[in-house]
């Protein structure tokens, strides 16, 4: 199975070079670009642990893309994804995320069903891989931050 999270998620996965042209453009747009991680690649989480902090000064995706390849390197196992936020309303929207690595296996997700009172029955989606404590789903430690 195939994670389909963000923008690009129905595309083959992006080149360096595609990733750097897009945090260029998100620069341009005068968006802070962050990184974030997870091993837990539910729809609905959306408290990822960022790496560092957002780059909200920056104007050149050398810099960003120097903390992408650290954020690679120390969860190559995990799911790594970038996004850029616009404050130009004077609140934070996200105007692009999209996936930058991912686990070499996707275990995906189970359908679990519940009955209740009065015939009703329930849905809850569960990863696979939480079925593992956290740190060690993808076959690797969790390391926070540079």
């Amino acid at each position: 199975m195939r994670l389909t999270q963000g923008q690009f998620s129905f595309l083959p996965d992006l080149t360096d070079g595609e990733i750097t042209r897009q945090v260029q453009y998100a620069l341009d747009q005068g968006w802070a670009v962050a990184v974030e991680f997870t091993d837990d690649p539910h729809p609905r989480n959306s408290y990822w642990t960022m790496w560092g902090n957002p780059m909200f000064d920056l104007r050149d995706a050398k810099g960003v893309t120097m903390e992408i390849d650290a954020c690679r390197t120390a969860h190559s196992e995990q799911y790594v994804k970038v996004l850029a936020f616009d404050s130009s309303h004077g609140f934070e929207t996200v105007r692009m995320s999209f996936l930058i690595n991912r686990p070499a296996e996707e275990p995906g997700f189970e359908l679990l069903r519940s009955e209740g009172p009065g015939r009703r029955i329930g849905y809850t989606v569960r990863s696979y891989a939480t079925g593992r404590p956290a740190g060690q789903r993808y076959g690797g430690e969790t390391r926070h931050g540079p």
